[in-house]
């Protein structure tokens, strides 16, 4: 727990005691890159992490964890100086009829007789813990707040049961969209406003807990249903959360061949659970990764041990999100939950643990802020398929963004075991040809988004070392 704190603390207290970054000896060169700040490509919404099923209960002590400890994880999650100040907050919307432990209890539990009866309605004020949750998000400066469904209540579908599978009844679209609005209604009593709503997560599994099937053309019939409901309330449709990236691209497909249906969404969503998200759906709207943690079965805190869900294999996952599928969301699945959990933090009664996979995703999400934009980066000797004119193999990769504010923010992973050194040629900025300072952060088996040095731009050019397995974070004014 501490460890991983005070890691990054040491590195930005002794910032101002770094040297510029200057070439190693014993780095390989490589051929340089660059980064055009004037070629736009996707807008940026931001980086967030879900806490449904309870687990926002959990952070907020109901298995020990302690006051103090409470504020620490959420600094973790949210704080933009020291954490990973995360910018999305995805809610469960509940469809059961209990509140046991990994259920998220329905705001409307029982048939009210009917779809045409008037509606009963429940609310108790703190929906599993996502309401403190959602309010110390909103005090953080989070804007935006996804709320998702898994399924409808049973009552509503065709098996009678909100886990399981099945699907929502013709004649229940009016009401679930009524059901999805209210939710959002009694957030905003609250203090929170619900941006974006989704109707399905997942429509293409069945699963033993809360999940509704549809296909494709299913999805298009309930979105023209639904859709002029929720955005009359003015939160944006989103759709459809599809476990896997190619199936998501079936259903963006099917919702962009139906014009109505596609003036409605405003948010295509997927999951890389099945197939990978690395390329663009077939849509103009925005597009989000809007849940993922990667498989395992043992808690792993490690930067890199080959086990595919350490820090690495988010970073390189986060990095193929952004700059193959486009995506302008990134949203982790859990931030904080119990046992082997590939979250981001473990909750350990009173105590926690941190994993380098926060750090990884803190990398991007506190430096590339809401309203950024991805510009055309590339690294030189990897582009072409991995290779440079040469033909000389690297593992180099890079993205780039322009932040609002005029920040600009280089993520650079060097996937292979030997350090290199490169440089970028910059364009597009105020310093073409120009000379500029920044700083530069370091995320590997030993840093943890710590600074490790000030970066110089000497004559519209950027050099940079990077350590084997690494990921550098360059920011310039």
């Amino acid at each position: 727990m501490i460890t991983s704190v005070r890691t990054a603390l040491v590195g930005a207290l002794a910032a101002a005691l770094l040297p510029l970054i200057t070439p190693s000896a014993a780095a390989e060169p490589l051929r340089g890159g660059t980064v055009d700040f004037g070629i736009h490509l996707q807008p940026i919404d931001g980086f967030g992490f879900s806490q449904a099923f309870q687990r926002a209960d959990l952070m907020h002590g109901a298995q020990g964890l302690t006051p103090e400890h409470q504020r620490e994880v959420l600094d973790l999650l949210l704080n933009r100086a020291t954490g990973a100040g995360l910018s999305i907050l995805r809610l469960g919307i509940g469809s059961s009829s209990d509140e046991v432990y990994d259920h998220m209890k329905s705001i409307q539990p029982t048939d009210p007789g009917g779809p045409d009866a008037p509606p009963r309605y429940e609310w108790d004020g703190d929906d599993g813990g996502q309401v403190w949750l959602a309010k110390e998000a909103r005090r953080y400066g989070v804007k935006r707040f996804y709320a998702d469904a898994w399924s409808a209540p049973g009552y509503m579908k065709t098996n009678g049961t909100d886990a399981g599978g099945g699907t929502l009844k013709a004649e229940w679209r009016r009401a679930y969209a009524d059901y999805l609005v209210r939710y959002a209604k009694f957030y905003r009593q609250e203090g929170v406003r619900i941006t974006d709503l989704g109707f399905t997560n997942e429509p293409d599994l069945t699963t033993s807990y809360a999940s509704m099937r549809f296909t494709p053309e299913e999805a298009v019939e309930v979105v023209k249903a639904i859709g002029p409901t929720v955005r009359r309330a003015g939160i944006n449709l989103v759709c459809c959360d599809a476990a896997g990236w190619d199936e998501q691209a079936a259903f963006s497909a099917a919702i962009e061949a139906d014009s109505a249906a596609a003036a409605q969404v405003a948010v295509h969503t997927g999951h890389p659970y099945v197939t990978p998200s690395d390329q663009p759906l077939p849509t103009s709207r925005r597009t989000w990764m809007s849940e993922w943690s990667p498989n395992g079965t043992t808690w792993n805190e490690a930067w890199d041990d080959g086990s595919a869900y350490d820090g690495l294999a988010v970073a390189e996952a986060i990095h193929t999100t952004l700059a193959d599928a486009g995506a302008s969301g990134y949203v982790y699945w859990f931030g904080a939950s119990v046992g082997a959990t590939r979250g981001l933090i473990q909750l350990d009664g009173p105590d926690y643990h941190v994993s380098k996979r926060l750090w990884a995703l803190a990398a991007y999400s506190r430096f590339i802020r809401p309203g950024a934009v991805r510009v055309a980066a590339d690294s030189g000797a990897d582009s072409g398929a991995g290779s440079g004119a040469d033909g000389v193999k690297t593992t180099v990769k890079t993205t780039a963004y322009r932040n609002r504010d005029g920040r600009r923010v280089l993520e650079i992973l060097n996937t292979g075991a030997e350090p290199v050194r490169t440089d970028y040629a910059l364009r597009g900025g105020s310093d073409d040809g120009g000379d500029a300072r920044g700083a530069v952060y370091r995320t590997d088996e030993t840093h943890a988004v710590s600074r490790v040095g000030t970066a110089r731009v000497r004559d519209g050019r950027l050099a940079v070392e990077l350590p084997g397995r690494s990921l550098t974070t360059v920011v310039l004014r």
